[in-house]
């Protein structure tokens, strides 16, 4: 799941309601990642429609649910041209 949503950050290319998508297609069981993220069921599915892009705070929750952190790393100088 982690190398999945890294390609999809890098395919993005900053369009947050792509990620979002990708990781409604991808998540087993959103009732439980609904649960453990502390999000109704339905606000979940609203923020993960793909349609508008979730808040930070959103995507942090459905990250940890999902067993994973977001970390950081400086790009390579061919990233950033």
């Amino acid at each position: 799941m982690a190398a999945y949503l890294e390609a999809c950050i890098e395919e993005a290319d900053g369009d947050a309601a792509f990620i979002a998508k990708a990781v409604l297609a991808r998540a087993q069981g959103m009732t439980q990642v609904a649960r453990d993220s502390g999000l109704s069921r339905e606000s979940l599915d609203k923020a993960l429609s793909g349609e508008r892009s979730p808040s930070f705070d959103t995507i942090l929750k459905v990250v940890s649910a999902l067993g994973l952190k977001l970390i950081a790393t400086v790009r390579s100088e061919a990233e950033v041209s």
